[in-house]
């Protein structure tokens, strides 16, 4: 019986996350899944995209939290436009919450969206919100040993960004082992290695966005 529920709930949010594609879609919005732990920095990230993108790229972000708007705030003062969705214990951002939030964005003005999940390595990588992709972030504070422990993470996301790089000469991970675990688990993941702080490999990671908004049409409105 559990099984049979847990089924019915998934595809139940499938069905859901295909209508968001559907409406993505149609208005050439390329929107990406933000995943990663707490902490991880996935908030400051997005500050640094505002900074770094905001005047070539109209970018919206959802952000869900568990409790508080915080996040939300932090965003929009870099320029991003905001919706926060508070779960209210839920562990993950599902279909259903994302698609009641977009009524607060103007989409036609957007040319990518950024689901902020909730901060966890478990729920979040089960749940299709109609994202074109995956993309997690993973801080090297964490350690090197995530892929291992976590690994339909690694599996459904198309970009991995290895993040806090500048903090490497303090803290014991071996990046190349990330790299080695998460290719093994996914051959196609693209890994960038990042620092929101001192802009280190935010080019490439901004290149790839670039690259990504043009082929979704955004470039042609």
């Amino acid at each position: 019986m559990k099984v049979s529920v847990v089924k019915n709930i998934l595809d139940a949010n499938d069905r859901i996350a295909a209508e968001n594609r559907e409406l993505f879609d149609r208005h050439q919005l390329f929107t990406i899944n933000l995943m990663s732990s707490p902490g991880a920095g996935k908030t400051t990230l997005l500050e640094a995209m505002g900074r770094d993108l905001g005047g070539r790229i109209n970018i919206g972000v959802i952000e869900g939290d568990i409790q508080s708007s915080l996040d939300a705030e932090r965003v929009a003062a870099a320029g991003l436009a905001a919706v926060q969705i508070e779960t209210e214990g839920a562990c993950h951002l599902d279909a259903n919450m994302i698609r009641s939030s977009l009524a607060n964005l103007d989409l036609a003005a957007l040319d990518l969206l950024v689901v902020e999940n909730v901060g966890n390595l478990v729920c979040p990588a089960e749940f299709n919100t109609g994202e074109h992709a995956k993309v997690m972030l993973l801080s090297v504070t964490e350690g090197d040993d995530k892929p291992l422990k976590y690994p339909l993470m690694f599996r459904e996301s198309r970009v991995l960004l290895i993040s806090k790089i500048d903090l490497l000469p303090h803290v014991r991970c071996d990046v190349a082992a990330i790299r080695r675990a998460a290719t093994a688990l996914n051959p196609d993941i693209r890994i960038f290695e990042i620092s929101s702080y001192t802009g280190e490999g935010l080019d490439q990671w901004h290149g790839w966005l670039t690259e990504q908004t043009a082929a979704h049409g955004a470039g042609n409105r």
